[in-house]
């Protein structure tokens, strides 16, 4: 009722001050002194033909769909229960992408949208169905490319996303809660949001356009019809929107879609320095003035670093001529660059600015077989903690490269990317300290676990 009388008062006041004949007859006018008022539609009708729906099939165990807990490795093995007890239940999914070649067929979205699918089915603007094939996916930066066998597609052209400011006007597109295609717009509300555990690599723009589940993998376009960014999550506690929506800076995303297209998958380099934050009191301490920046703690011996003369307590401060904030920038930067690149950083060493170029190299892995260690970590393949893992720099310690179902290291509840920080109560910085703190075979192992932004003991009998 209250609506009803607000949109009448409000044609009255227009007619009113345009000078209409009678206020009965008045209606919304669609220009004013001759000029058309603004509206999206014009940019959009090109657009919305380049923003498709995505549906997926998969199947998961119905003991993770009735409860969680079940899911839990350390709650199996406390109740004894098997890993397999009932048959896998079929699953669906909705979410969004974004042409992006419109003669190959190619389309992004993010990973979470197409993982474990068996079955991919992609919805034109135009009603056509087809059957997706996934080119690659790469889970940490949440980034999938899938492809279909489709005539006459249009692509939404990209443009720079890091020319975008805080305040610009943007536009999600994407099919929120199965509704269908479906268009909101807001403005950017920041840059560079990162550390908010979504993702290994954090870039992200925040933006108030309302975001929804099933926005995921659509498109964020600015007013003149480019893409920007991805849409990816929202920060919420009932689910829905409440206007703090994330979308992946298209310059990250296609970077990572070349080497998806190339190669299948993300082969990421390393510099082969261990770094942590330039903090107030660092600065002080190395008695300059920046409070940005990358302090390198250590170099690795034989690393791309080492070659190109970077040192113990350097602060990289740029690479390629941007700014580096803190570790996790740095981190994020080298990570999507591929193997082989050369960089121009800019470093501080002894309060002075000096430029070193050096080559991103290939990771230098010391894998080991766990069960050299330690009979009850049979199964698992450990290795030193690197460049690529989301917790490189942030904690010290033996990451978990791989874990074999239905081995004692699986069953006790060890998982890939894991990372050791401890055991038996120990510090534990490399394998050789690991090796030292499990001692004797014949003891239990108690392990204190890093698992994303979590942590946990887990014992081993």
């Amino acid at each position: 009722m209250r609506f009803k009388q607000f949109i009448s008062a409000t044609s009255i006041a227009l007619a009113l001050s345009l000078g209409l004949p009678h206020a009965a007859q008045a209606a919304f006018p669609s220009e004013v002194n001759g000029k058309e008022l603004p509206s999206l539609a014009p940019m959009l009708q090109n657009v919305i033909q380049g923003v498709v729906n995505i549906a997926t099939e998969g199947k998961k165990e119905a003991s993770q769909l009735a409860n969680p807990f079940l899911d839990d490795p350390i709650f199996k093995h406390f109740f004894n229960i098997p890993e397999h007890n009932q048959r896998p239940q079929p699953t669906q999914s909705l979410g969004s992408g974004v042409i992006v070649d419109a003669k190959k067929g190619y389309i992004a979205t993010n990973n979470h949208v197409i993982a474990k699918a068996d079955k991919i089915t992609v919805t034109l603007r135009d009603g056509r169905h087809f059957t997706a094939k996934v080119i690659g996916a790469d889970e940490e930066s949440d980034i999938a490319v899938i492809q279909i066998p489709a005539d006459n597609l249009k692509a939404v052209p990209m443009t720079d996303s890091d020319k975008l400011k805080v305040g610009d006007y943007v536009v999600a597109i994407g099919n929120p809660f199965g509704l269908g295609q479906t268009v909101t717009s807001g403005i950017v509300s920041a840059l560079g949001r990162s550390g908010l555990g979504i993702e290994s690599y954090e870039d992200f723009i925040q933006t108030d356009a309302s975001i929804n589940p099933g926005n995921s993998g659509g498109a964020l376009v600015n007013l003149h019809g480019e893409l920007v960014g991805i849409n990816t999550a929202i920060l919420s506690r009932s689910g829905a929107n409440i206007g703090i929506g994330f979308a992946i800076p298209i310059n990250m995303a296609n970077k990572i879609m070349t080497q998806l297209i190339e190669h299948g998958e993300i082969r990421r380099g390393r510099l082969g320095v261990y770094i942590q934050d330039l903090t107030p009191d660092l600065a002080r301490a190395f008695d300059i003035k920046k409070h940005q920046g990358a302090v390198v703690s250590r170099v690795s011996p034989g690393s791309s670093a080492e070659k190109a003369g970077i040192k113990d307590g350097d602060i990289i401060v740029s690479l390629d001529g941007k700014p580096i904030k803190n570790a996790s920038s740095l981190r994020n930067k080298v990570g999507l660059l591929p193997i082989g690149k050369e960089v121009e950083l800019g470093v501080l060493r002894d309060g002075k600015l000096r430029t070193i170029d050096a080559v991103i190299g290939e990771p230098q892995l010391e894998k080991q077989q766990a069960k050299a260690l330690h009979q009850r970590l049979e199964g698992a393949v450990l290795g030193e903690l690197e460049e690529n893992h989301p917790l490189f720099g942030k904690v010290d310690g033996v990451v978990v490269l791989d874990v074999q179902q239905g081995t004692p290291a699986w069953t006790s509840g060890l998982r890939k990317n894991d990372v050791i920080t401890s055991a038996n109560r120990k510090s534990v910085k490399s394998l050789a300290d690991l090796k030292k703190a499990v001692g004797s075979k014949d003891r239990g192992i108690l392990l204190n676990i890093r698992r994303g932004n979590g942590a946990l003991f887990l014992l081993l009998q």
